[in-house]
């Protein structure tokens, strides 16, 4: 698995998550603190778009996971 794909698994994951928690007719609702949480991600994602900076990226390189042939994830 390539690191574009671990960070859009990731995202992925996380939006939903913080969804679930967030909103209230979830079987799963904690508090609506959490859609904070989804901003945060859309927000990192929005800015890695523009800037071609994703801290995840560098942290899953160090770890040897493999790029993709096509570049980056984040530009």
């Amino acid at each position: 698995m390539t690191i574009e794909r671990i960070i859009r698994i990731m995202a992925g994951a996380f939006i939903l998550l913080s969804l679930a928690l967030g909103i209230e007719g979830s079987p799963i609702f904690v508090s609506k603190w959490f859609l904070a949480f989804t901003a945060f991600v859309g927000f990192n994602l929005l800015q890695s778009g523009f800037t071609g900076f994703c801290p995840p990226e560098k942290l899953l390189a160090k770890m040897g996971v493999k790029r993709s042939e096509g570049g980056s994830c984040c530009g």
